[in-house]
């Protein structure tokens, strides 16, 4: 019994949002759409509670739960917080959209809930089957969410696509997952760890190639990536927001913790594999935006290129390649949600509007809204001295120091191609002629956007150390 109650203890965060995530869905069948509002409401206090509930075990020691299923340390509260925290926030700005688009449901907040703690539980993952509960949790959630909007034969179409391709990656996955145990013998990371070190065989070696080929569908790495645009289009723009951010946070937070983990002493064979999947994704991320005339599907590709910097410090394989990309993807959040927030502004009086053209002379008509935007692509374009320039430069800097200084040469070098875009929607608002104004839907938009801004400039710089803190805690956690 003491047993039970220590391990129910660690995955207490958990528990909490599983039991208030069947507590609304009873709540809904019981009351309807009237409920819709209420439960998104509540779904919001529970996700900031229970992030700030993490938080008090932030000092704690590393604990593990279930026989060492689940891991609780430093890396996972860190994830776990940037979880919880995009996943209120995508509530958030997103009520109003779907009140006005009339697609309010209840089970909407619901599935955010259910894929917020699947990604917990792949972030506190200390074994193949506990991961690929947890990662199949998140998948199932995303795939109906993708498809939410029932009425729009693109949001099906959305749906349906991601659901093929997703179920291809988790058969990626299982058959590399199975290569792993039938080598090593065991699905325990540490028992994995010690058959790697003993020997290091060539199955196992496949396995893992499987596994995190199966894994980079999750970020959208090339040539993996081929969901993506259509589905970042095709879903309701509040879910785009979600897949976006909280999502690419727990899959590149759970494909390190394999890789510099169990699989730590294979860093020469699969190292070859993150590099070559960085520079493919930086590539095609980069000149795939170029010709992009939808937001939301330029967005998808700049998604793609931002995964394949984050792998840049993955290619590291040291504790200060996990510091900086634990540091980039924490800036990316908060650039990522601000952004998306601007598009959900973009509303003309006859609906909701995606073309980059509609946001002709946006400083004329809405000048705080633009100043925010603009803001926002210069810091995720990596213009000094705006902070994603020094989300950048971390990368670089443990590129370099990890022997890869080619790599941090060549996404430098791509960085002034990807500018170009970013650029580019700053020139269209702000010299344009202006296109019929925006209808302000909800006013936790502009906040949001306006917030995000802020955070990025160089006045915000508090929040660079207390973010650089953090994560060298957390990545300390796992060396």
């Amino acid at each position: 019994m003491t047993s039970f109650m220590s391990n129910l203890s660690s995955i207490a965060p958990e528990a909490a949002l599983t039991l208030t995530a069947l507590f609304l869905l009873v709540a809904g069948a019981m009351r309807g759409e009237r409920a819709s509002q209420i439960i998104n409401l509540v779904s919001v206090i529970a996700l900031i509670g229970v992030a700030v509930w993490g938080l008090r075990s932030a000092g704690m020691d590393t604990r593990e739960a279930f026989g060492g299923a689940l891991i609780l340390d430093r890396l996972a509260l860190f994830a776990k917080t940037a979880i919880l925290l995009s996943g209120a926030l995508v509530l958030v700005i997103g009520s109003g959209f779907l009140k006005i688009e009339k697609i309010v449901k209840y089970e909407y907040a619901i599935l955010v809930l259910l894929a917020s703690i699947g990604m917990m539980i792949m972030v506190s993952a200390n074994d193949l089957l506990s991961l690929y509960v947890g990662l199949e949790l998140q998948s199932l959630s995303l795939y109906v969410l993708a498809a939410f909007n029932r009425s729009s034969l693109r949001a099906s179409e959305a749906g349906l696509k991601y659901f093929v391709l997703g179920a291809l990656s988790s058969g990626l996955l299982l058959y590399g997952m199975s290569m792993v145990y039938g080598f090593a013998g065991t699905t325990r990371f540490t028992g994995i760890a010690e058959a790697v070190q003993s020997d290091a065989s060539v199955g196992l070696i496949i396995g893992v190639v499987f596994v995190l080929s199966g894994l980079a569908f999750k970020i959208s790495a090339v040539p993996f990536h081929m969901w993506t645009p259509d589905v970042y289009q095709g879903a309701p723009t509040p879910v785009t927001a979600f897949f976006a951010s909280a999502p690419k946070f727990a899959a590149i937070t759970l494909i390190a913790r394999l890789l510099m983990g169990p699989f730590g002493e294979l860093m020469g064979q699969w190292q070859q594999v993150v590099v070559a999947l960085s520079v493919l994704s930086m590539t095609v991320g980069y000149f795939g935006a170029i010709m992009q005339r939808n937001i939301k599907r330029l967005m998808a590709y700049s998604s793609i290129a931002n995964m394949g910097y984050a792998m840049i410090a993955l290619a590291a394989g040291s504790q200060r390649g996990l510091e900086a990309l634990l540091f980039y993807m924490g800036l990316y959040l908060i650039t990522t949600l601000g952004i998306f927030a601007c598009i959900l502004a973009m509303r003309q009086s006859e609906g909701m509007v995606e073309n980059i053209d509609d946001l002709a002379g946006l400083s004329q008509s809405r000048p705080g809204l633009a100043l925010s935007f603009s803001l926002l692509m210069f810091s995720i374009a990596g213009l000094p001295p705006l902070a994603g320039f020094f989300g950048k430069l971390y990368i670089f800097m443990a590129a370099v120091e990890g022997g890869l200084l080619w790599l941090a040469i060549f996404g430098a070098v791509l960085s002034v191609v990807g500018a170009f875009y970013y650029l580019r929607i700053v020139k269209i608002m702000w010299f344009d002629d202006p296109a019929p104004a925006f209808v302000t839907p909800s006013f936790t938009l502009p906040l949001t956007a306006g917030a995000a801004a802020f955070l990025v400039l160089p006045g915000a710089y508090w929040l660079l150390p207390a973010l650089e803190r953090w994560s060298q805690a957390a990545a300390a956690s796992l060396f």
